[in-house]
């Protein structure tokens, strides 16, 4: 019996070393008996993860043993699931958290940096340049042209409108006595008043001066046309072309200070094309044939005449000297009584003829050199004529014959506008008709609206009847 007794002592002393000396055997087998006894055990996060790094193993160091060991995590997930009696393993979040499986749609930090790498990662764009671009001045050579042909533009316009602008203020002041002496006011265009008077600037190559206060007229006008030095291209064609610069008086006469004439002379390509243009020299006038022979004007100028005496009367022996002598600068003398501008279209409405008005027209070259005394006898010339015909006279014969001339152009303007004018006339006549009858049938007089309808009737029964024409027959 005592035997038995110190028998079980001895092995209840051997198993509480046993127990003593290997605690985790009685761990496991507590484990076996309680799934969730571990987590009892443990006071802290840092002893579970002391148990779970001894149980699981080492950590891995790479992310490429990251998915072995998650499949092993799901292996014991399931081991856990199917046997009730396997011990619970509890796995560290961060792998936990990366398994794509367990959470769908979820996306690790790594992942989304990852992605958000490959979103923001610029995408370069390679220009293609020309390989013939260079930055060689030869390459502008186009836009290096311009620019020269715009300074040389600019340049010709500032020297040409000062040249021009000399020449025309020279001439002024050569001959501004001479314009003083003959007229009360120089240089008043009858606009405004001219504090400064003298020349008028119409555009870079044209100035006029107005000058009045003078018998025998009722004002003079000197338009000084210059060649367009400012322009480049007019410069261009004057020389296949030459022009010179010319100064045109054009002096309206005082109604019935001149008799009834028209005289034009000048050079031989002036008179060709003024013939054509002016409707006085067309009507009234014819060329002389050997016009130096016969009133000893220089070679080279033609005459218009209308009267030969009248023309004898203006070339005496002082002008033709004045002519000779300054024949280079002489364009044309234009005097006439019938002045009625250029040749005007013919128009069946026109049903009167076109004003007229005497004149004394002048057109001379300025000399190239801008020596302004040379001409200065010219306008001598012109003002010598103004008195000429202020005191000429024709003869009884010549009257006649200018009065014929001008009821001839008269006949043939009616003839022209015969059928114009009927018509006119009858539209005239209908239209009184028609006022007589709202003035008739106005009034409350039946009698008299029959008496008016009556003859209305036979005026129209007249009209529609033949014209025959009565015959007188004698008896034998």
């Amino acid at each position: 019996m005592m035997h038995e007794k110190s028998v079980k002592l001895i092995v209840l002393c051997l198993m509480l070393t046993q127990c003593c000396l290997s605690p985790s055997a009685t761990a496991d087998s507590s484990f076996e008996d309680n799934d969730f006894a571990e987590f009892e055990d443990f006071d802290s996060d840092d002893d579970f993860v002391e148990i779970q790094q001894s149980n699981v193993g080492p950590q891995l160091s790479t992310a490429e043993e990251i998915p072995t060991l998650t499949e092993k995590g799901l292996k014991r997930d399931h081991s856990i699931l199917e046997d009730d009696d396997d011990d619970g393993i509890v796995e560290d979040e961060d792998e936990f958290f990366k398994d794509e499986e367990e959470f769908e749609g979820f996306d690790s930090p790594d992942k989304e940096d990852d992605d958000l790498d490959q979103k923001t990662e610029p995408k370069l764009t390679v220009a293609k340049i020309p390989m013939h671009f260079r930055t060689h001045w030869d390459s502008y050579w186009m836009e290096m042209l311009m620019l020269a042909g715009l300074m040389v533009y600019f340049i010709n316009f500032f020297a040409g409108k000062a040249k021009n602008a000399n020449l025309a203020n020279r001439w002024f002041n050569t001959h501004r006595a001479l314009l003083d002496d003959n007229f009360v006011l120089v240089g008043d265009d009858g606009k405004m008043d001219n504090e400064k008077n003298g020349l008028i600037k119409e555009s870079e190559s044209l100035y006029t001066l107005w000058c009045s206060g003078r018998t025998c007229c009722e004002g003079m006008l000197v338009e000084l046309k210059m060649i367009k030095r400012q322009d480049v291209v007019s410069l261009m064609a004057g020389l296949m072309r030459p022009q010179q610069d010319q100064i045109h008086i054009k002096i309206d006469l005082t109604r019935g200070v001149m008799d009834t004439f028209v005289f034009f002379v000048g050079t031989k390509r002036t008179v060709t094309k003024v013939f054509k243009e002016y409707s006085d020299l067309s009507k009234y006038c014819t060329q002389v044939s050997k016009p130096e022979i016969r009133y000893n004007v220089p070679n080279g100028l033609s005459v218009l005449s209308e009267i030969p005496e009248a023309t004898s009367a203006i070339l005496e022996n002082r002008v033709i000297i004045t002519l000779t002598k300054y024949q280079q600068y002489i364009d044309y003398l234009h005097i006439s009584d019938q002045f009625s501008g250029p040749v005007q279209q013919e128009d069946a409405n026109t049903l009167k003829q076109p004003d007229t008005k005497p004149i004394l027209w002048a057109g001379f070259n300025l000399p190239r050199e801008g020596n302004m005394e040379a001409v200065k006898p010219l306008l001598v010339l012109i003002f010598y004529l103004m008195e000429r015909l202020k005191t000429y006279r024709m003869s009884k014969e010549g009257k006649q014959k200018a009065e014929r001339n001008r009821l001839r152009v008269e006949e043939e303007f009616l003839k022209s506008t015969h059928a114009a004018r009927a018509e006119a006339a009858a539209q005239r006549r209908e239209e009184k008709r028609k006022q007589e009858k709202e003035r008739v049938m106005a009034e409350d007089d039946p009698e008299k609206q029959r008496r008016w309808e009556m003859k209305e009737q036979k005026r129209q029964a007249k009209k529609k009847a033949p014209k025959m024409k009565r015959l007188a027959v004698k008896s034998l």
